[in-house]
């Protein structure tokens, strides 16, 4: 494992201001991280447990809500203090903060609730989720480092790893089919591979990776396994079957109204202090910072993620089943059908379902779009829109709009076919009249064309 997951350095959040009159202040309970304790116990049976369990944050007056700290900068009492804070010696596990872009009371209460939900001791959340992705693949790696990546990945992220970081650091990657263990083990080369990156559910074609004997692959090889979770919050806990890292992008599900662009990095409290480190910290010195007021938003929509992915899984499996019947081809791991069925029902959390998206393939991109202009324009089923984990439905023919990064070989070895429609199942509505839109704009479909 990289020598940044080593370090020891912890970071506690007090709940304790400091007293108008001194800087001083030896209050240090309640740990921004997951502690030992929560990490072992029944919680991890259940994500919305362990969110249940982390620490809730008052407001400044006794509101039931955090006060957001809005503040870019933060003023001390004594002179002698602000040598302290940036010579290291005062932070903020005693309450100590310098300025928004190394450390935000807000943004950090967000971080713990991501590292509960996640199981891991820390979290940081950035601006976007490519720039939590980002900056890990920049602390892991460094000029000369080598990445083993899955070939199928969402279209930014290809991108990044195949154009951006050749030219502008010198990392390199591999892309490997994760299905093929043998093909990742060939991959990863000993000494020189730093990070085996993978999605738990592939975007689009809904690939599920085998978390655990793709962490014991790397592991055995001293690499570091880094897990972008985007597609499965709730239903997948990575770190708890055999990752390392585990990224997001909070914009999705995490955030359930597109109206926020935000990410995530969970991990261990060594490699999130080190992307914050004031020399070397990639996260510190590329900015990507999250406003704690986005932070707050954020904040007060993670309790009730659970029951939104219960209702987004329940509609996709149930849409999923009866699209099949009507001789669609359709994708979707819930299915028993699906190749990875067996491998998802044997690591998902207990009674979160199996993922609220599906793909369609429709073969050809005229018969995806016929099908989106539909659903969309005559039946409102759903929005032809990027992006998921809204309350409507949202659909792309990906591989002419967020998979479009990848040239025509890259989304063949993939499995994006031209005409495969991404759904990202919203759960606004009753089931029974969404389902009504969906068969009526299918219906008009089979009219025209026969399945």
């Amino acid at each position: 494992m990289a020598d940044t997951l080593n370090q020891n350095t912890t970071i506690v959040v007090s709940n304790k201001k400091r007293s108008s009159g001194s800087d001083e202040c030896d209050h240090q309970d309640d740990s921004f991280f997951v502690s030992k304790k929560q990490s072992k116990s029944l919680v991890w049976e259940d994500p919305a447990a362990a969110l249940a369990n982390a620490r809730h944050e008052f407001g400044e007056h006794g509101g039931v809500n955090m006060s957001i700290e809005a503040s870019a900068t933060f003023t001390v009492m004594e002179p002698e203090t602000m040598r302290r804070m940036f010579a290291g010696e005062l932070g903020p596990d005693r309450d100590f903060f310098i300025y928004s872009r190394h450390f935000n009371p807000t943004v950090l209460n967000l971080g713990r609730l991501m590292a509960a939900l996640e199981g891991t001791e820390a979290a940081y959340c950035t601006a976007s989720g490519m720039s939590a992705i980002s900056s890990v693949m920049l602390q892991l790696c460094s000029s000369g480092g080598h990445v083993v990546a899955s070939q199928t990945l969402y279209g930014g992220t290809h991108a990044l790893l195949t154009h951006f970081l050749p030219r502008a650091c010198n990392i390199t990657t591999s892309f490997v089919d994760v299905r093929d263990l043998e093909m990742v083990k060939e991959a990863i080369v000993e000494g020189r591979t730093n990070v085996l990156y993978f999605e738990s559910v592939s975007n689009p074609t809904l690939t599920v990776a085998n978390i655990p004997e793709l962490s014991r692959i790397a592991h055995e090889k001293g690499v570091t396994v880094v897990v972008d979770n985007t597609f499965a919050p709730m239903v997948l806990s990575p770190v708890k079957l055999g990752a390392d890292v585990v990224v997001h992008s909070i914009s999705k599900y995490i955030s359930g109204a597109a109206d926020i662009i935000a990410g995530a990095v969970c991990g261990p409290a060594g490699l999130v202090n080190s992307m914050m480190d004031l020399h070397q910290g990639s996260l510190m010195l590329l900015g990507p910072t999250m406003n704690p007021k986005v932070a707050f938003e954020l904040a007060e929509r993670l309790p009730h993620l659970g029951l939104r992915m219960k209702e987004h899984c329940k509609r996709a499996l149930e849409y999923a089943s009866r699209m099949t019947k009507l001789g669609l081809k359709v994708i979707y791991p819930g299915l028993e059908d699906h190749p990875d069925h067996a491998l998802i029902k044997s690591m998902a959390n207990k009674d979160y379902g199996y993922g609220g998206i599906l793909c369609v393939d429709m073969e050809t991109e005229e018969r995806a779009n016929r099908l989106m202009n539909v659903l969309q324009n005559f039946t409102q089923f759903g929005f032809m829109a990027v992006s998921l984990g809204y309350y409507e439905t949202l659909m792309s023919c990906s591989g002419s709009s967020t998979s479009s990064e990848l040239n025509n070989e890259e989304k063949e070895l993939a499995g994006i076919s031209p005409g495969l429609v991404r759904m990202s199942i919203g759960y606004n509505g009753s089931l029974e009249q969404k389902w009504s839109q969906l068969d009526n704009a299918l219906s008009k479909m089979q009219e025209k064309m026969p399945f």
